[in-house]
């Protein structure tokens, strides 16, 4: 346990990742496993028949596999994998976000304009 080893991803489910490794054994990345960050949606991190680089965290008997864990043996690299990583900024978020801020603004020039007409009467 706590090897680090490359596989092949086999299979998507919404709760995680199945994946071939090197010696033919099977694993299992459960979805809590594959970032640092909250994952929504697996898909945004991993595609079938990815090369994974894995830590191998425990052997479960009763099914044959292993748990694995790709944050553990990316530690650095793990939070940036996604669509919607930290760091990498969607231009149609800040977009819509300076135009929000820019309406805001405005509302707010209007309500001062509106106390400073009220208290001035």
């Amino acid at each position: 346990m706590g090897s680090i080893v490359e596989g092949r991803v086999t299979g998507i489910t919404a709760y995680g990742a199945f994946v071939t490794l090197e010696n033919n054994a099977k694993g299992l990345i459960h979805i809590s496993e594959v970032s640092d960050e909250y994952v929504r949606d697996i898909k945004d991190y991993l595609n079938l028949d990815d090369k994974v680089r894995v830590k191998v965290i425990s052997y479960n008997a009763e099914n044959g596999r292993y748990e694995l864990s790709l944050r553990q043996a990316n530690p650095n690299a793990s939070a940036t994998r996604g669509k919607h990583s930290p760091g990498v900024s969607d231009p149609r978020f800040e977009e819509k976000l300076s135009k929000f801020l820019k309406a805001s603004q405005e509302k707010l020039l209007d309500v001062k304009r509106n106390l400073e007409a009220k208290r001035s009467k």
